[in-house]
């Protein structure tokens, strides 16, 4: 099997990581697959060089034999049909993404073979400088210095009131929660589940480097705790968000009420239909509305739990039975009454100050659009 041949016309290389991750250009990513779980980036397609087991072998021998036999060992385990096989999923990939670029953990032999097969094929396709490991600390360091010297806005209001939607149609705003894959309460959990720490600050940083590069400031962020599920917040940009101008968005009651059941109960329902039968739906929205109360037990205190629970179990009943989710508006209204709201405005006492605007949906909306 042939080594790399180190030609200039085979070797192009991608320095200018901020362009990189700015122009959102497609990644192709030859790591291992368990290297790939513990952290990528959005746009990025695990094709491995090495599959888990190889790279596994590979390691061994590194340590025991050195470097040479490590790559001779290499190239036995991925040649033949193998090779083939690897070699033509990159091919596809790059002739479905002409732009984009591969990378490795340290854009070293892994990725340098990898250009190499495919420049080999007739197929010339750059690499990422210093590899994933660079890139990672690129954008660690640019969330601290977007965190440090951007301006910020942050959009608050009572539960239910619809400040993700509100955000989201801002050129200017960042869904915190969107990254997260979580709405941010104790009901907020997600079918798809919710991504690593690693590819949350990596997407979140992206995010913010590309407003940043469009001169869109201020930067609009949902009023969120440090913690989105299981996603925390870099320190650095939630001090920031604690500090920054707040934004107020005043929803009615029974408005709030509305946007929660759809939300959380209408629309959690047609999503478990498509991964369960009939029976199994109905099972499942109940557990994922008992947790959700369940969370917040300690909180709540016996007897508001219990009054929640019989409520949620009447509305399921009348749900169920009859087709009919309005009952489902007993015990939310019931929750923000009693816990939510309460709890917001309590937490949001000590930075009542930082309020510069407040208003209905339309009045927010246009105030935003207009700084």
């Amino acid at each position: 099997m042939p080594g790399i041949i180190t030609r200039p016309e085979h070797t192009q290389t991608l320095t200018d990581l901020r362009a990189l991750f700015v122009s959102g250009r497609p990644l192709l990513d030859v790591r291992a697959p368990v290297e790939y779980l513990k952290g990528s980036f959005p746009r990025a397609v695990n094709l491995p060089i090495l599959n888990d087991e190889e790279r596994h072998r590979v390691g061994l021998c590194y340590k025991q034999h050195g470097p040479k036999a490590a790559m001779a060992l290499g190239h036995r385990k991925v040649s033949g049909a193998v090779r083939e096989q690897r070699l033509q999923g990159w091919i596809e990939f790059a002739r479905k993404h002409p732009d984009g670029c591969l990378y490795c953990f340290r854009g070293g032999q892994r990725s340098k073979i990898a250009q190499e097969w495919m420049a080999q094929a007739g197929v010339v396709y750059p690499r990422v400088a210093g590899g994933y490991k660079a890139m990672r600390q690129f954008l660690l360091d640019s969330m601290q210095d977007v965190a440090a010297n951007c301006r910020f806005t942050v959009l608050g209001g009572l539960t239910g009131s619809g400040k993700t939607e509100l955000l989201v149609q801002l050129a200017n705003g960042v869904d915190l929660e969107g990254h997260a894959n979580h709405r941010g309460s104790s009901f907020g959990r997600q079918l798809a589940g919710q991504p690593c720490q690693v590819d949350f600050d990596n997407a979140l940083s992206i995010d913010l480097l590309q407003r940043t590069s469009k001169s869109l400031q201020p930067i609009v962020l949902e009023d969120e705790s440090r913690y989105i599920g299981s996603c925390s917040l870099p320190i650095t940009l939630y001090q920031r968000m604690r500090q920054a101008p707040i934004v107020w968005l005043d929803e009615p009651l029974e408005d709030r009420v509305d946007r929660i059941l759809n939300e959380y109960v209408v629309n959690l329902f047609i999503q478990l239909r498509a991964v369960h039968d009939l029976v199994g739906a109905w099972a499942a929205l109940r557990t994922q509305l008992q947790q959700g109360m369940l969370r917040i037990a300690k909180r709540l205190g016996q007897d508001r739990l219990n009054k929640a629970l019989a409520l949620l179990d009447d509305a399921l009943q009348q749900h169920q039975e009859l087709d009919q989710p309005q009952g489902h508006r007993a015990w939310i209204r019931f929750l923000l009454l009693a816990y939510y709201d309460p709890m917001y405005l309590s937490q949001h006492q000590d930075r009542a100050h930082l309020v510069v605007f407040r208003g209905n949906r339309q009045a927010v909306s246009q105030y935003l659009a207009n700084q």
